[in-house]
């Protein structure tokens, strides 16, 4: 990328969470000088809701690009770990052990091998185990009764989500990444030099623009002739105090944090804006932690929220640059924590001029077009 001798930006980016920390991260990695103009506290910020996975089990089933696409940045985040340690002096807590998908039935089971061995197949590498009752066991001694058997691979781990944020926020400022927060961008003006964004609180002008605005993207994305149709889909977590460590590897619905709390989760829900907790929601939610694990019945709770991740209506991500408006690309998905990796070390060369990534022609919101019924991805 050539650097402008003026005083603006290289490339905004629209968004300050985990997707646009991350681009913005990298793009500074790259060379450009970069500002990200981030909504205030009355945002709905999935970076500050979610889980902690870097999950890849099962990801890709009908699309299996993304599998791809999904264990690529798995494999570049211990690097990725160790480079924001190095510049921050943040350990993210990145640990990967490997993940459990715990099964109460065999109809579980059956599902689980077909989607596994179905990726397996089209990626020719995808390793995995399904494992009975005994053998879960022999990894995971406090697994109640109700657990019949549980798919495994070694490719998954977890993250502390919120020093992943603080990580990615200090990084990209020490290389010298302007964050402008309390802004949001509401309006984008192409002209032939670049992009000028109409903001609440000012005007900026840069190059390149990225849309990393998460749910923000659907509107945005007209005025620079790209479509971003993604919708709200709600997730309900409990956190538990703190106990003596227990669980060694992250399961999809239960992981212990490496503070020692235990999180439970993997609610999803149609509800549009609504980021409200819900009891019955969350009665399921602890209902089942227990089921899986017997132990934890008379552990207290101590915290509970709930969040909007940003669903494409086949659930995958939309990657894409514009036709129209060269210079402006979208970014978005609903595994900024998984993918952060990707984004910082393979989707910011792109924005700064490297060729495509292979994996991300498949996702392109061209996908959408025509399409009568998509089936969201989990």
């Amino acid at each position: 990328m050539t650097l402008s001798s003026s005083a603006s930006p290289d490339v905004l980016v629209l968004g300050g969470g985990l997707v646009g920390s991350a681009v913005a991260y990298g793009l500074a990695r790259e060379g450009a000088r970069v500002t990200v103009l981030d909504e205030d506290d009355g945002g709905f910020r999935a970076s500050r809701g979610n889980f902690g996975l870097v999950w890849i089990q099962g990801k890709g089933y009908g699309l299996s690009p993304y599998a791809r696409w999904s264990r690529s940045s798995a494999v570049r985040w211990p690097g990725f770990a160790d480079a924001l340690l190095a510049e921050t002096g943040i350990d993210v807590a990145l640990r990967q052990p490997g993940g459990f998908h715990f099964c109460f039935n065999e109809a579980e089971l059956a599902d689980r091998e077909k989607r596994l061995s179905t990726l397996n197949a089209e990626l020719g590498d995808y390793p995995y185990q399904m494992l009975d009752a005994a053998e879960v066991r022999e990894r995971i001694a406090q697994v109640g009764p109700a657990v019949i058997g549980a798919s495994y691979t070694p490719m998954d781990g977890h993250v502390n989500p919120l020093k992943l944020l603080r990580g990615l926020h200090a990084a990209m400022q020490t290389r010298g990444v302007r964050l402008v927060p309390g802004e949001r961008a509401e309006r984008i003006v192409p002209d032939a030099n670049g992009f000028t964004v109409h903001a609440r609180r000012g005007t900026y002008r840069a190059a390149r623009v990225v849309l990393a605005a998460g749910l923000g993207n659907r509107a945005l994305a007209p005025f620079v002739g790209l479509n971003a149709p993604v919708a709200p889909n709600r997730g309900q977590v409990l956190v538990t105090e703190r106990v003596a460590p227990f669980l060694h590897y992250p399961t999809l619905n239960v992981r212990q944090t490496d503070e020692g709390s235990v999180q439970f989760g993997d609610s999803m829900e149609e509800v549009g804006l609504n980021d409200f907790t819900t009891t019955h929601v969350l009665s399921d939610i602890a209902r089942r932690g227990v089921r899986a694990f017997p132990m934890l019945k008379d552990v207290r709770l101590v915290r509970m929220w709930a969040a909007l991740r940003v669903y494409s209506p086949d659930g995958f991500p939309i990657y894409d640059r514009s036709q129209t408006h060269p210079g402006a690309f979208v970014v978005t998905c609903h595994s900024g924590v998984t993918l952060a990796a990707a984004h910082a070390l393979r989707v910011a060369p792109w924005i700064s001029g490297a060729p495509m990534p292979d994996e991300l022609p498949s996702f392109s919101a061209r996908r959408f077009e025509n399409a009568a019924e998509l089936t969201p991805a989990h």
